[in-house]
């Protein structure tokens, strides 16, 4: 089966030039300031997601915010047949396209730019989608997971990593101050975006997490939907399907 893609529209680019710019102008960047930040622990809850969703034995994966390409590259461990990974902003894409080329992957992955909120494919299309740190840069969260749910087949799985805050003494002190004060300075003396990382941890800061997140699954239509902390809560792992 070959995944049919609908040419993409940008009416609502506008509303999002900011952090497509932003995303733009850090994309040469972002795959080693991540190494750094994380401490190179984000491959080890990639290789999770991975886990997770090899269990459904997918032909058809969809990576909404891929980036960089780092999760649909190793998706390709699942053995699925075709992947897309889809992303608003062009420099992380042709990024990852290099990445891809180089891995010979071309076959497996195709990269293509297109918004979360208005996915340019047919209803019940894809057997898994994931989304990994990116659902919290999406404008309207409930029409995004919306989109997802109505290309996600029934039964289908969905995955979401993104980052969350701890709740226990003393790490929610620590992760606190290293998102506020080292993150940003981080950010500042490797990337062109003086302001990217601040936005990247801001942003994390006051998305919703666990339950919170759980429940807006719920909302929109997902069933079975679980969360599993990450290293101490820094980050979760989310789980839902489609009736």
């Amino acid at each position: 089966m070959t995944v049919k893609i609908k040419p993409y529209k940008d009416s609502d680019l506008n509303k999002k030039q900011q952090v497509t710019k932003m995303f733009d102008t850090i994309s040469k960047d972002y795959d080693g300031l991540n190494r750094v930040i994380s401490f190179g622990i984000d491959i080890k809850w990639r290789n999770k997601v991975v886990d997770i969703v090899s269990k459904s034995k997918p032909n058809t994966i969809l990576d909404i915010a891929t980036g960089t390409g780092d999760l649909a590259i190793s998706l390709t461990k699942t053995n699925a047949k075709e992947i897309i990974g889809l992303d608003i902003s062009e420099g992380m894409l042709e990024v990852g396209k290099q990445k891809i080329a180089n891995k010979q992957l071309d076959d497996t992955i195709k990269m293509i730019i297109g918004d979360s909120e208005n996915l340019p494919f047919d209803d019940n299309t894809f057997d898994a989608i994931t989304v990994a740190f990116g659902v919290r840069n999406f404008e309207n969260l409930d029409k995004g997971l919306s989109e997802i749910l109505r290309v996600l087949k029934p039964n289908g799985t969905f995955v979401i990593l993104e980052t969350s805050v701890p709740t226990k003494t003393p790490f929610k002190q620590g992760y606190k101050f290293y998102t506020k004060y080292i993150l940003p300075t981080i950010g500042k003396i490797f990337s062109k975006d003086r302001s990217a990382y601040s936005y990247l941890s801001e942003s994390a800061s006051i998305f919703p997490h666990g339950e919170a997140l759980n429940n807006i699954l719920r909302k929109n239509g997902f069933i079975d939907v679980s969360n599993k902390p990450q290293t101490l809560g820094v980050a979760s792992i989310y789980i839902a399907s489609k009736s």
